[in-house]
């Protein structure tokens, strides 16, 4: 009999559940929908995943080293080393939906997001966690690019780190949106930055 590779089976399942996320949306993704994209049958859904929780946790776990793989390209592509500076531009710009890959993240994102406001147990469990590393890393940049004289001395990296994060989440919205293109955001993007890491 041939072997079954449990990881890509289980794979196999979770990028079914994150493609409707990207095209429908969590509320559209019962465990019966989710095998029927996978091709797989309900019951083996429910073999590698006993709960809908438990899938839609290791989608967002998928999800987030797709995102961080991306950042990790954008940062490599900055410099070696990159300054604070250009990894926090590396990073933000890497979120912003400027290409298939990123509008897909960002959609998908948009997705999680949406089921975690209609869910609020599912909030309280794991709505932010992603977020909180993710504004954490970049405050620690900022404090970096402080510490070496790039940001006005008395510039709260936590706060700049929230901000800039909140406005680069709006912007990606509005690109989806159509409100503007990519690259216009991108250039919204960088007269921020501009203006932080002006000592």
């Amino acid at each position: 009999m041939p072997r079954v590779d449990h990881e890509e089976r289980r794979t196999q399942i979770a990028d079914a559940l994150l493609r409707i996320a990207d095209s429908q949306g969590l509320q559209a993704a019962s465990m019966r929908v989710v095998a029927a994209e996978a091709g797989v049958s309900l019951r083996l859904v429910q073999y590698y995943f006993h709960t809908k929780e438990e899938l839609l946790m290791d989608g967002l776990a998928r999800l987030g080293a797709q995102l961080q793989a991306r950042m990790l390209a954008w940062i490599a592509a900055a410099g070696s080393p990159p300054t604070p500076r250009a990894t926090v531009t590396a990073v933000l710009g890497s979120i912003l939906p400027t290409d298939p890959e990123s509008r897909r993240i960002t959609r998908t994102w948009s997705a999680y997001y949406t089921l975690v406001l209609s869910e609020p147990a599912l909030a309280e469990r794991h709505g932010t966690a992603h977020a909180d590393l993710l504004e954490s890393f970049l405050a620690k940049q900022i404090a970096a690019a402080r510490e070496a004289g790039d940001v006005a001395a008395g510039r709260d990296p936590a706060v700049a780190a929230a901000g800039l994060l909140a406005m680069t989440n709006g912007l990606g919205s509005s690109v989806l949106g159509g409100q503007r293109t990519g690259e216009a955001a991108l250039a919204v993007l960088h007269h921020h930055l501009t203006e932080l890491f002006t000592p």
